[in-house]
């Protein structure tokens, strides 16, 4: 079953961010700046996160993951609430590797 999945990252250095961002945008969809939201089944993720760990500094970096529920609009609507321009999800399935 895949999950939504706000992925938010603070990496140090200009040129990891650079290779953390491309990676990303094949996952999920930019929200905001170091911000994506994504839908991803387990191994997804655990892909996601192997691939990352190659990139990011340790001790530098950090990559926060944070499951916010199954991946039906509904369930969405009750746990993401904006103020200013609404966030529309669109289907990201296609994105995913």
């Amino acid at each position: 079953m895949r999950q939504y999945v706000i992925i938010s990252y603070d990496i140090s250095n200009p040129k990891r961010w650079r290779k953390v961002f491309r990676l990303m945008k094949d996952y999920g969809e930019h929200v905001q700046y170091s911000v994506f939201i994504c839908q991803l089944t387990d191994v997804q993720e655990a892909r996601l996160k192997a691939k990352l760990e190659e990139v990011i500094h340790q001790r530098e970096d950090q990559v926060m993951f944070v499951r916010i529920g199954p991946v039906t609009r509904k369930q969405l609507e009750k746990r993401i609430s904006t103020i200013g321009r609404e966030y529309l999800p669109r289907d990201l399935s296609r994105l995913i590797y």
